[in-house]
């Protein structure tokens, strides 16, 4: 070890073990009130706000955040070394690990980006498309995943189609169903099939898997999925599956530090896509996932604690959460049902369904309702209102008690009848 390695491996580890002493007492159980209320405790939400808006963005749980800060700290106490060395290459690459496991792939797949949208960009800017290819997407499709395909298709000369997905008859669909609907829009001239694993309006669950096996099956090229509001949330097994690419945003489920993001690269695919950001010195990554990620001065205590909000979702436990999300949406299904100016427009099957719902209140502009619900009671949600949908899209996370969406519920049910 160099004259510099020792000290910087000495500050590194004593990080490091102070944070591990903070998991050591995090022990949750998905149906003991107490267990929740406790991990609620680990974060730093304001006690005034009830916040059900993490299909936005999410909050970071408390030793996250100070874990970070003494990355950040130690960045500062000599920015030379710990920027432009390679003494946190070990941290950066235990980041890439951690994500890798919650999204069920090699961390030789995973390249560390900035968010969902930089993924998609080096996608549209790096395949090979040209006069004669297609890009296919439906109208759920968050315009972070589409923008980019519509400004290259400008300068490459390809073509991209929408098609109006059914979002009224979310509720009765089955996974076939799903499936049907995008095959039914394939061409032969379709290249590149672009879905959500769950959309950001009503949280309909696109069957992942059978998706990406159809389209393949069908002549399409490449499969791209939106991964935004399930990486963190969903159990994932993405090396199983014949999806290709993979965006997700680590700061909303993972609850890591935002401005941080993932992109999955299929190993078959690797070589058929170009990077996007281009610098001195990327040769030493050809051949490797590494090439996509930005090479310039990076948010690097940032990416070491994504580290760190993986460890944490781990100790968690993914059975729990699962339990803990599954119970959360139950939840809401059943106020919902009880409720006659209450209505649901998400699909009805957790299995079908996320942790994030869109419920209607009769008579009731959703844009409206969201407004007032924040300015009158710190309640944050995100309202959808347009030609198919007039609704509030609530998504909680396995923090929220259930006392807080006894709370949410008996404020809508009074907005419904005032």
């Amino acid at each position: 070890m160099s004259a510099l390695g020792a000290p910087v491996a000495a500050h590194f580890s004593r990080i490091e073990a102070a944070y591990a002493a903070e998991l050591d007492t995090l022990v949750f159980r998905a149906d003991d009130a107490g267990s929740v209320q406790s991990l609620r405790d680990r974060y730093m939400l304001d006690e005034e706000v009830l916040y059900l808006n993490h299909a936005s963005i999410g909050t970071l749980p408390r030793a996250v955040h100070e874990a970070r800060q003494r990355y950040l700290t130690l960045c500062e106490s000599n920015p030379w070394l710990y920027m432009w060395g390679d003494t946190w290459e070990p941290g950066r690459e235990s980041a890439r690990a951690g994500v890798a496991a919650i999204l069920g792939a090699s961390p030789e797949e995973v390249a560390l980006t900035h968010n969902t949208t930089e993924g998609f960009n080096v996608l549209a800017h790096g395949l090979s498309l040209g006069p004669g290819d297609e890009v296919l997407f439906s109208s759920l499709n968050h315009d972070g995943a589409s923008v980019c395909w519509r400004h290259m298709a400008e300068v490459r000369g390809f073509q991209v189609r929408s098609f109006s997905f059914p979002v009224g008859d979310v509720p009765g669909l089955s996974d076939d169903d799903v499936v049907d609907i995008h095959m039914a829009e394939v061409r032969d001239e379709t290249k590149v099939l672009v879905f959500p694993h769950v959309d950001n309006m009503v949280g309909l669950r696109h069957p992942l898997g059978s998706l990406a096996s159809e389209a393949h099956r069908r002549g399409i090229e490449f499969v791209a999925s939106d991964g935004a509001q399930s990486a963190g949330m969903l159990p994932l097994a993405l090396a199983e599956t014949e999806i290709d690419f993979y965006a997700a945003s680590p700061h909303k489920w993972i609850q890591a530090p935002k401005g941080l993001g993932a992109l999955y690269v299929r190993s078959a695919t690797l070589d058929r896509l170009r990077p996007m950001w281009v610098t001195w010195g990327q040769q030493r990554w050809r051949g490797t996932v590494r090439v996509f990620e930005d090479y310039g001065t990076r948010n690097l205590p940032e990416t070491l604690a994504l580290g760190d909000a993986a460890d944490f979702q781990r100790t968690l436990g993914g059975d729990e959460k699962q339990r803990r999300l599954q119970r959360i949406w139950r939840q809401m299904k059943d106020r919902v049902d009880a409720a006659p100016s209450l209505g649901w427009r998400s699909p009805m099957a957790w299995e079908s369904g996320a942790s994030l719902v869109a419920i209607e209140v009769e008579g009731r502009s959703a844009n409206e309702l969201a407004i007032e619900l924040y300015r009158d009671h710190g309640v944050v949600v995100r309202a959808f209102q347009n030609a198919d949908l007039n609704a509030l899209r609530v998504s909680p996370n396995v923090l929220t008690t259930d006392a807080e969406i006894d709370r949410f519920f008996d404020l809508l049910e009074m907005k419904a009848t005032s």
